[in-house]
């Protein structure tokens, strides 16, 4: 693994951009961040720390890397939840040195971009976490909303969302003592084939374990043909390999992040706001002078 002075983030600028072409030139977020912790032998523990808000440290450092390859244009910079890369990131090979000069570049403009627009100094190291939580800025208060609902109120907001995803007859129990078992419903696939599937929520700001997973199988044993959690929160290493181990029944894992996805595509308490931002990168060719074409 390549290291370069800086914030810990940096060091995934190389792997999340090798993953990403491995995988063809795009990957849903998660799907990129399990193949860069299999691809290097991320040991568990490392996977599973978290940050005080209860986010998996791993995941949010790979987040960062993201948001600073996108700023450089090796990245797609679009919000639809797939991360994929721009012809300039197909072909970028980047050293430890030019990985640390882009967060240094980057880091410069967010500070210069703060200090013009409240001229007030700011703390080193501040001013691009600020900028970034501009833009991600609804995710969070989306997923603080979620884990504000009451209990009863996060299963029937499930409950539209599962209906909203095309299931049906679905309905809420919150029965006690019923293994963890919050509601239920029906997936057709088409007139002649439908999967009777259980679901359990979870308000967590912190990571499911597997011991749930297992003790949510065992409570839907013969019961259903399929189960899916919902969590604000995440899911630890151990709890993810529970989910898809062989030879059990499947279970559906939808993470906070995940979670905001389909709240954003489904368009559920969350107003698209069309605007605009300037692309320096299209005016380049225009600052030189040159003969017009």
């Amino acid at each position: 693994m390549r290291h370069a002075k800086g914030p810990q983030f940096v060091q995934w600028f190389g792997p999340l951009l090798d993953t990403l072409r491995k995988l063809g030139g795009s990957g849903t977020p998660t799907e990129v961040v399990d193949q860069i912790a299999e691809a290097l032998a991320i040991p568990d523990d490392k996977l599973n720390e978290t940050l005080p808000s209860g986010e998996l440290r791993f995941r949010n450092q790979v987040a960062w890397a993201r948001f600073y390859l996108a700023c450089e244009g090796l990245l797609d910079s679009s919000q639809r939840g797939v991360w994929s890369l721009t012809a300039k990131g197909r072909l970028t090979e980047l050293s430890p040195e030019e990985e640390h000069e882009i967060f240094r570049k980057w880091a410069r403009r967010f500070s210069e971009a703060r200090t013009k627009s409240t001229h007030e100094p700011r703390p080193e190291g501040v001013v691009e976490a600020s900028t970034a939580q501009e833009v991600l800025s609804y995710r969070e208060m989306l997923l603080k909303t979620l884990r504000s609902l009451p209990p009863e109120g996060f299963e029937r907001l499930a409950q539209r969302l599962l209906r909203e995803s095309g299931f049906t007859q679905v309905t809420v129990t919150g029965r006690t003592g019923d293994g963890g078992i919050d509601g239920q419903g029906t997936l057709e696939i088409n007139p002649l084939v439908s999967f009777r599937v259980l679901f359990q929520c979870k308000r967590y700001a912190k990571s499911v374990a597997p011991t749930h997973v297992r003790d949510f199988r065992g409570a839907m044993a013969g019961r259903a043909d399929k189960g899916i959690i919902i969590t604000t929160g995440t899911f630890s290493a151990e709890a993810r390999r529970e989910a898809t181990r062989d030879g059990v029944t499947p279970i559906e894992l939808i993470d906070g992040e995940k979670l905001v996805e389909m709240f954003q595509k489904l368009e559920l308490g969350l107003k698209p706001v069309n605007t605009y931002d300037l692309d320096e990168r299209f005016f380049d060719e225009f600052r030189s002078k040159g003969e017009p074409t």
